[in-house]
């Protein structure tokens, strides 16, 4: 359970440092009034831009401040065999035969898609564990498919090995594992070269740039975000699947510029992104959306919202938030953020009961993410600190172990 607090992990980190927290404040340029509150648990969160400066006058990466992410907690063990089995299907032993098609076996293309694209779906809806037992068989089938075809059925395969191993990275970030991540997506940039589908090498640089931004790089980040982009507006943002690459790195490359401290520059870029999700509804759709990138009014909207909250406006997330009516295309996992946003937007307003009634909300919708979340973990803490308990809040509070 994500339940170590915040303060906890500064005070380890900071003396592993060999740093006093006058000495880290200067470093980091956050008050030692706030090191101290965090260190002395007074202090239950963060503002993400706060948490960039600590982990920079670490020397660490954001995680080891922010605790796991919403996926399997690592507890200092070897790695179960369920990861080894990943691992091991993304980074192939040295030397290992390349696959061969036994002659009794037949390979479909549209099948391997469709799986890849059902695992997608699993993760999108926190389903982590189902997916790290999928995925090892599905990336081998599409190194078979890549090895054995030719002409387009080659290109095929290469391109499902990409949209495999995207998502082998995406599944090991989330499982704390960022440099595993990084391996598996420059892998997937591999294999979408070999695709010959730049789109998919774009998409691919957008989850390489979200694993940047986990480990504090945010200017290699907001590069590669907005050197993509400019590559698919050039060429290929005359369709919808061009147009949902291009906004989702938009989008990523907004984040960075937001976290690098440019607010201003990034809600202009989110707004240019939003206004071009309106040409979305004059195009065909995807043959199978869950292939591309995340992007529609929704998804914009979640990241504003996501922002203002993380840069102390919460009035203004909450106007974002109000009304927005979720694409049936949004995953559920855009949709606890915003739960866990709003919730936590009400808790800077001193709205308790608004902030329960967001988190229960969460609850029900995401129950093993919610448990997993250290964010979640330290709303339902400020909250439980706090003189007003609404109802609800007690029972919130046994749940993720913040009281008994």
């Amino acid at each position: 359970m994500a339940n170590d607090h915040l303060g906890d992990r500064l005070r380890r980190l900071r003396r592993l440092a060999d740093l006093t927290q006058e000495a880290l404040a200067e470093k980091s340029g956050v008050s030692v009034d706030v090191v101290r509150k965090l260190e002395q648990q007074r202090k239950h969160s963060a503002r993400l831009p706060t948490l960039h400066a600590l982990a920079k006058g670490l020397g660490v990466e954001l995680t080891a401040l922010l605790g796991d992410p919403p996926a399997v907690p690592s507890t200092g063990d070897a790695d179960p065999p369920g990861l080894v089995a990943v691992r091991r299907a993304i980074m192939p032993p040295l030397f290992a035969p390349p696959p061969v098609l036994d002659s009794a076996e037949s390979l479909s293309i549209p099948l391997l898609r469709g799986e890849i694209a059902d695992a997608w779906t699993l993760y999108h809806a926190a389903d982590f564990g189902r997916v790290m037992e999928a995925l090892p068989a599905i990336l081998a089938d599409a190194r078979l498919a890549a090895a054995v075809g030719s002409g387009q059925d080659r290109l095929a395969g290469h391109h499902a090995l990409g949209k495999a191993l995207q998502l082998g990275g995406h599944l090991a970030i989330r499982l704390g594992k960022t440099d595993l991540g990084l391996s598996s997506l420059e892998r997937a940039i591999g294999a979408a070269d070999q695709a010959e589908d730049p789109l998919l090498a774009a998409m691919i640089c957008n989850s390489v740039a979200w694993a940047y931004q986990r480990q504090n790089r945010l200017g290699d980040a907001q590069a590669i975000a907005v050197r993509a982009a400019d590559g698919v507006e050039r060429e290929h943002s005359v369709d919808a699947v061009g147009l949902r690459v291009w906004g989702g790195l938009i989008m990523s490359a907004a984040t960075s510029t937001a976290r690098s401290g440019d607010y201003g520059g990034a809600t202009e870029m989110m707004s240019v992104a939003e206004e071009a999700t309106g040409r979305l509804n004059r195009m065909a759709a995807p043959e199978d959306g869950r292939m591309v990138s995340v992007f529609n009014r929704s998804s914009v909207r979640i990241e504003r919202v996501r922002l203002a909250v993380q840069f102390a406006r919460p009035d203004e997330a909450l106007a974002l938030a109000r009304g927005l009516r979720l694409s049936s295309e949004t995953p559920v996992s855009w949709r606890t953020w915003l739960l866990l946003d709003v919730a936590r937007a009400y808790t800077d307003l001193g709205d308790a009961a608004g902030a329960v009634s967001a988190l229960e909300k969460l609850q029900r919708v995401a129950p093993g993410w919610m448990r997993h979340h250290t964010l979640a973990v330290a709303i339902v803490s400020d909250l439980w600190a706090g003189s007003a308990r609404p109802a609800g809040l007690r029972k919130l509070a046994r749940f993720l172990g913040v009281t008994d």
